[in-house]
């Protein structure tokens, strides 16, 4: 934690947190009636900051041995309070103090909790949280606006990041990876919003997605040939459809002596191969310059002699250097757009294309596209709130004007749900074989005959 952050917490988070069962249900900055229990904390949260001194402001001490010193000072201000506890509000009192001291304040329960995929702050006194793809709100709040001010700032300040009235919005990330987007004042009209979308500690296996039913063992076994075959593979959905997830646990099917570039806006992928290099861009500094772009990574990264390139997304003119990248011997490479459909992944990466500022004829774009491309994940989050691989489909080239696919597995809607509203459905064939099976062959990759039967799962 730098040396601002330290003087800011400080010197500003003395005001008490209500306790994390108090009625939150008043609007926002209404005065809430303060509890025994959050007048010790607060006294508490006080004679710790009085106690450690200097130290909290020491930006040489490492933050392991600032969280000695607070947890071994926390006990013995504890000790000293004269108001009567029972061990469990001891405990509490220490958690919740120490969340506020070295952590992210009423955020760090939820942030302990690997069963929450995502953490929705909207406002002060607003927290939802989704669970197994549903949302529920949660019984936790922040002191005020200025608290949860501090919370993203130092959030924020921790990559390098900034945020205030003339930049009011902001990509970061946690340092165990998890993504984060803020938005304060002007933009937010009812108070700063928070968005934590958290990454396992312990990341995905294909094994985990077979288990949770996104994909079969089958399209398992498919997909892991098209990557060890080099195709090209664009994985397509919605927000939250669980894209990043798929394409981290696609990635670890690349061969560990290959020189891989992943090139991100908030680093989050966690590959495990050797030889991996990671790059993130950059947002422009408070004089609006500086910002190293992702299409900027993507052109420098060719100088960098890379075996395959993973791009965490692409949104704008990045898809024209993604695509030449493919074009020009970087087989192999993989990359996330959102896109509703295979064929509206297409439309997207031409409207992309577009934003490049280059003056390209429609068909030229689409044979860049076509000759880039080998397949297409779509992926989507149902109404039951799973996540699941719905189509995959080969580009196989132009017809005329028109980008031509075909669907190798496509999702089974027809097996309906079971009595607690899951779908039954899961990836089936389509009885179609794609057409660079002989391209795999040559590779030294064999397809069995028997994943494309129609039906297959």
């Amino acid at each position: 934690m730098s040396l601002a952050d330290r003087l800011d917490l400080a010197r500003r988070s003395s005001e008490p947190t209500p306790a994390a069962g108090a009625d939150h249900g008043q609007a926002t900055g209404r005065r809430r009636a303060i509890d025994p229990f959050s007048k010790v904390k607060g006294r508490v949260h006080q004679a710790l900051i009085e106690s450690l001194g200097p130290r909290l402001y020491d930006p040489h001490l490492p933050e392991a041995e600032l969280a000695a010193q607070v947890r071994q000072t926390l006990q013995e201000t504890i000790d000293a309070e004269q108001t009567p506890l029972s061990h469990a509000d001891r405990t509490r009192i220490a958690q919740e103090v120490s969340d506020e001291i070295l952590g992210h304040g009423p955020l760090e329960p939820l942030l302990r909790d690997p069963e929450i995929t995502e953490i929705m702050v909207n406002g002060a006194d607003s927290i939802y949280v989704e669970r197994a793809g549903k949302l529920y709100p949660v019984d936790a709040h922040f002191s005020g606006e200025p608290h949860l001010r501090r919370v993203i700032d130092k959030i924020v300040g921790r990559v390098g990041r900034r945020i205030d009235e003339a930049s009011p919005l902001v990509d970061a990330r946690l340092p165990d990876g998890s993504r984060v987007n803020a938005v304060i004042a002007p933009v937010a009209l009812d108070g700063a919003v928070l968005t934590i979308r958290k990454f396992a500690a312990d990341p995905f296996t294909d094994a985990d997605l077979i288990a949770f039913g996104t994909l079969s063992p089958t399209v398992r076994d498919f997909l892991k040939a098209c990557v060890l075959g080099r195709r090209n593979i664009v994985i397509s959905g919605g927000t939250g459809s669980g894209k990043t997830t798929t394409l981290n646990v696609i990635s670890s099917f690349i061969p560990t002596d290959e020189r891989i570039v992943t090139i991100e806006d908030a680093a989050e992928l966690q590959l495990h191969q050797d030889h991996v290099l990671r790059l993130e861009s950059r947002p422009a500094n408070i004089e609006g310059k500086g910002m190293i772009a992702i299409r900027d990574l993507v052109r420098n990264s060719l100088r960098m002699r890379p075996d395959r390139i993973v791009v965490g997304e692409v949104r704008d003119g990045a898809a024209l250097d993604m695509l030449q990248a493919m074009n020009t011997g970087h087989d192999g490479s993989i990359t996330t757009v959102h896109a509703n459909s295979p064929r509206d992944s297409l439309s997207r990466l031409e409207t992309m294309v577009l934003m490049a500022g280059v003056d390209l004829p429609v068909r030229a774009i689409r044979e860049q596209v076509a000759g880039a491309l080998d397949l297409i994940i779509q992926q989507a989050r149902l109404k039951d709130g799973s996540r699941r691989i719905t189509a995959i489909s080969e580009v196989v080239g132009m017809e005329g004007e028109v980008i031509t696919l075909q669907d190798i597995f496509t999702f089974d809607f027809s097996a309906g749900r079971d009595e607690q509203g899951r779908f039954r459905g899961q990836l089936v064939g389509t009885g179609l074989r794609p057409r660079f099976t002989q391209d795999l062959a040559d590779l030294g990759v064999e397809l069995s005959p028997a994943l494309f039967t129609f039906g297959a799962r």
